[in-house]
């Protein structure tokens, strides 16, 4: 018998596709927990809150309505595309073309990743925030794309600085990457920025792609920009909005890219080629979730700054004293001297069962940091702080 193994080569993109720094963080998040452990995980940005129930109910009731047994349409139904227009309208006062300005994708995610395959051929640059959500760099990589990092500082408001990116990568950048609030730092951006934002795009040629996935998610009684709102925006860019953190629905992957029509238009087309649209039975309940109470959007927003203030009031405790998030569900938190974010990072698992994200997974200018995300209960997060300061670390 001949038992020899057939060896497959698989294509270059897959070796070239970035590393996922957390997988290694995560393998060790489980293992002390499968050991026993009481570990209280906060490195990951996974909401902790069920769906809300008339969201669930739509759903049961989609789920028995035959129409939605059989294939939906391509691009989605109008019912969805329509119900995220109104959205926006209600709160943005902008105004969308819902077959024209909508395209339904397989959460927000998807979106990121697709308008590198859509924007970029070999070579070409997309201008990357850097700290950022690692997913931008997925999609140009498989893109072969090449990126050109923005670093984020605490002394410009972790915004990114237009100024400096060189002429070199301006003639080659044909893609924007903007996000606010922000996944890692959970900075705000003011409406002024989104004004040079559509003034740089337009100038250089660039297409501008706002992450909005913490559009709902802002504190002490700031409401989100959006990059839409801005005049001028739909003819330079496209904003990704999904539904996993402002109703709790990140495992039932419903995402939109809005605005520019040539740019929906080329992702419906991409999409053709790989799916069949969302089950439809989602679709009416992501429709319920637009177009019904909000109620559980402001009690979600009021839950996370009530466990922002009870963290940080614990870790002033402990003599930590970091500047409070304006937005997200994220902590963006500088690490003691003497320690990276990595080793800083290990020392909470090892020695304080507490699981947290080294920023320098989200790139070079996130070292120095770590990102904890508020999605356990109040108590759970005095607790954390709590186990820090029995390290001695702070005074």
């Amino acid at each position: 018998m001949n038992d020899s193994k057939v060896r497959f080569q698989p294509a270059a993109r897959m070796t070239e596709l970035p590393k996922q720094f957390f997988a290694s963080l995560v393998k060790k998040a489980n293992a002390a927990t499968a050991a026993g452990r009481d570990v209280i995980n906060l490195g990951q940005g996974n909401p902790d809150r069920p769906t809300p129930g008339t969201i669930v109910e739509a759903m049961k009731q989609g789920a028995e309505n035959p129409q939605f047994h059989r294939y939906s349409p391509f691009t989605g139904y109008a019912f969805l595309k329509e119900a995220v227009a109104e959205r926006y309208r209600l709160d943005y006062g902008v105004t969308l073309d819902p077959e024209k300005q909508v395209a339904i994708l397989f959460g927000g995610k998807a979106g990121l990743v697709e308008i590198s395959q859509i924007m970029l051929n070999p070579g070409d640059v997309a201008l990357v925030p850097d700290p950022g959500y690692p997913d931008y760099w997925s999609g140009v990589a498989i893109a072969g794309g090449r990126m050109t990092t923005m670093p984020l500082t605490e002394a410009n408001g972790y915004l990114p600085d237009y100024n400096a990116v060189a002429p070199s990568d301006l003639e080659k950048a044909k893609l924007l990457f903007v996000n606010y609030p922000n996944n890692p730092t959970a900075a705000m951006a003011p409406a002024s920025f989104y004004r040079d934002t559509v003034e740089f795009a337009a100038k250089h040629g660039i297409l501008a792609v706002s992450d909005f996935a913490y559009g709902a998610i802002g504190f002490d009684g700031r409401r989100p920009v959006s990059f839409l709102e801005t005049p001028g925006a739909i003819d330079v860019g496209i904003e990704i909005y999904t539904l996993s953190k402002t109703y709790n629905m990140a495992g039932w992957r419903v995402g939109f890219a809005l605005g520019n029509e040539e740019i929906v238009a080329q992702i419906n087309l991409l999409q053709d080629h790989f799916y069949c649209s969302l089950f439809g039975g989602v679709q009416w309940a992501a429709r319920e979730a637009l177009l019904g109470p909000q109620d559980s959007v402001r009690a979600l927003v009021a839950t996370y700054e009530s466990r922002r203030d009870a963290l940080y009031g614990a870790l002033a405790e402990i003599g930590w004293r970091p500047s409070k998030p304006e937005g997200s569900f994220f902590c963006w938190l500088p690490v003691p001297n003497g320690y990276t974010s990595a080793s800083f990072a290990d020392k909470l698992l090892d020695e304080a069962d507490i699981v947290v994200a080294p920023g320098i997974g989200f790139g070079e200018h996130g070292e120095g940091y770590v990102r904890l995300g508020l999605l356990t209960d109040e108590a759970r997060l005095r607790e954390a702080a709590a186990r820090i300061g029995r390290l001695g670390i702070f005074g």
